[in-house]
């Protein structure tokens, strides 16, 4: 029967979920420095950086031997395979130079989107098959979470019923496996900004994906408490002519979550999702102001929202190494300032503070 099955062993429960809890501490969120070697190239190509491997070792690098202050606001850094075996110049690996920050290394272990036949231009994610042995060496490895993503897109006819079905299964799968390796898993199933779609139909949408997700995960036995959701904050398609305020988008968000999101859940780690670095600070600010029943942990995963004044103040150039570390520093401040609901719109000016960061068709 369905109701006979086994939770973890108390010590495995133990373990994730205290790892799930550190990385959703107070005042605290992830670094994504998981892009891959194509998506990298394009951040660099907007500097005039080349593509190689020692440029994004070099670039790296840098992140993680910024001040330790770093750690007062990150608590993890997602890690792309390339970057988890590299060193600094010293020679010291980039997971030991995290560990010894207290910042914990995690690890993106799907390997990107491929078309869903016969949908309407929808996908799955691959990566599935050796997951169990790649965790098991990442664990060995020093990685404790892990971060897997589907796509689903708002269209008049998407998403579909196929791929909302397909992608929950997969972050389910994907999820166990994670927790039978001792790792964390943190859940993203990203509804995309791209569209005309109003604010309504993307809350409306995102309840019905995340309640497709916790169907999914719940019949996989998935252990909630040592989970985390890096979900989209609901907003307005980019090319929506009504755009939302932010305690809209408060509103909108923590009502999706309370709908669809079981308070076992240690954290939400929201994706950036192509805001601007400050959007993406104000938003996470007004969804932490807005008043009602939020059992999680509501912080931030970024990548692009934390690394655009970063790369810009690098510049591929050593001399700006400094700069460029201040600019992460204090980024990751506004957003743990705004993980508490206490961050003041435009008190932190960076090199692109206000760019916008959507891609249009963006393939990752």
């Amino acid at each position: 029967m369905t109701t006979y099955f086994n939770y973890p062993p108390p010590e495995l429960q133990a373990e994730l979920r205290d790892i799930a809890n550190r990385i959703v501490a107070p005042g605290k969120g992830i670094l994504a420095a998981d892009e891959s070697t194509a998506t990298i190239g394009k951040r660099f190509a907007d500097i005039g950086a080349e593509n190689n491997e020692e440029n994004r070792r070099q670039y790296r690098q840098l992140l993680f031997n910024s001040d330790n202050v770093l750690s007062e606001n990150i608590s993890g850094v997602i890690l792309f395979h390339e970057t988890l075996y590299q060193k600094d110049d010293n020679g010291t690996p980039f997971a030991e130079i995290l560990k010894k920050k207290g910042i914990i290394p995690g690890i993106k272990v799907d390997k990107g989107v491929v078309d869903l036949f016969g949908s309407e231009g929808e996908c799955t994610t691959q990566g599935l098959d050796d997951l169990g042995a790649r965790c098991a060496q990442y664990k060995k490895d020093g990685c404790d979470f892990a971060k897997w993503r589907c796509v689903l897109k708002i269209g008049q006819n998407t998403p579909s019923y196929q791929a909302i079905l397909e992608n929950a299964n997969v972050l389910a799968r994907y999820a166990s496996i994670c927790q039978a390796n001792r790792i964390v898993p943190i859940v993203e199933p990203e509804v995309l900004p791209d569209g005309t779609h109003d604010l309504d139909r993307a809350q409306k949408v995102t309840e019905t994906v995340l309640a497709a997700v916790y169907k999914a995960l719940n019949d996989h036995h998935v252990y909630l408490e040592g989970t985390l959701l890096k979900p989209n904050m609901v907003t307005p398609g980019q090319s929506c002519p009504n755009k939302a305020s932010a305690q809209e988008i408060a509103r909108a968000t923590v009502q999706a979550l309370q709908r669809t999101v079981p308070a076992a859940v240690p954290g939400v780690t929201f994706l950036s999702g192509g805001q601007s670095e400050e959007e993406a600070s104000v938003n996470l600010d007004a969804i932490n102001k807005y008043e009602g029943k939020k059992p999680w942990s509501l912080t931030f995963s970024y990548g692009r929202a934390l690394q655009a004044s970063v790369l810009r103040a690098w510049g591929g150039k050593k001399e700006n190494i400094k700069a460029a570390q201040d600019e992460l520093i204090k980024r990751a401040k506004a957003n743990g300032d705004a993980s508490l609901g206490k961050y003041s719109a435009g008190t932190v000016v960076g090199a692109a503070a206000d760019v916008g960061l959507f891609i249009k068709d963006h393939a990752y």
